[in-house]
């Protein structure tokens, strides 16, 4: 039976960011997935239910499911694991945060959390993602300007308690076959934790959105990490 790739992007951003990836897995023979999440915060906390549900509803019925996730998304991923009822046989951390063993986590480290803060306007919501950052940071991260522009209209502001709010860490998650596939700083430190933990790593050199950018160099490293190459 046919393994899909189950293409998770962060909530903070949209699905367009893993759409080059999955028409390439498809040109390649491969069943893609891009569970849209751009509505998970509606309705107030907890957010991680409707990412559960998001996904499940996103994937086909039947047959084994390769998980792929990026920035914020990989906190999610082992609720998400175990939404998807023992279907999952590799999950691929690319560019994205790395939760514990088991427990609980939250999005944002609280040394961040003053950032945002300051970002919030007086009703608790946040910018779009790409609002927080200088202009010429988010052009040499995204340089097409139909694709920044792509980017940027689909993503949601979300409230800041998104980034506060517990997620639960099922524990035997990383069960099955994990590896990190990471682009550049500061996910350095995600790519050394992902290696003691004894994963297979790689690296594709780019900003934080490279897999718009070069979504056949990233496909390669996802094939490879996940033994479906």
């Amino acid at each position: 039976m046919q393994t899909t790739f189950v293409l998770v992007h962060s909530p903070s951003v949209g699905p367009s960011t893993w759409g080059a990836v999955a028409e390439s897995l498809e040109r390649r023979g491969h069943a893609a997935v891009v569970p849209d999440l751009t509505g998970v915060s509606a309705g107030g906390a907890p957010y991680w239910p409707r990412v559960v549900a998001a996904v499940r509803a996103a994937v086909p019925a039947g047959g084994p499911l390769v998980l792929v996730v990026h920035s914020n998304a990989g906190f999610f991923l082992p609720v998400i694991k175990e939404g998807l009822d023992g279907r999952v046989v590799a999950c691929v951390f690319a560019d994205a945060h790395i939760p514990p063993a088991e427990g609980l986590v939250k999005t944002a480290e609280e040394a961040f959390l003053p950032f945002l803060r300051d970002l919030a306007g007086p009703d608790g919501v946040l910018p779009r993602w790409t609002d927080w950052w200088d202009e010429e940071d988010v052009v040499a991260m995204l340089p097409d300007p139909a694709v920044r522009i792509r980017v940027a209209a689909e993503q949601p502001r979300l409230p800041l308690d998104y980034y506060t709010q517990p997620i639960p860490v099922p524990s035997g998650w990383d069960s099955v076959r994990c590896s990190c596939l990471w682009y550049g700083p500061p996910y350095e430190t995600v790519a050394e934790e992902a290696a003691r933990r004894g994963w297979p790593v790689t690296r594709v050199a780019g900003m934080h959105l490279h897999q718009i950018v070069d979504p056949e160099g990233v496909t390669d490293a996802l094939l490879k990490l996940s033994g479906k190459s």
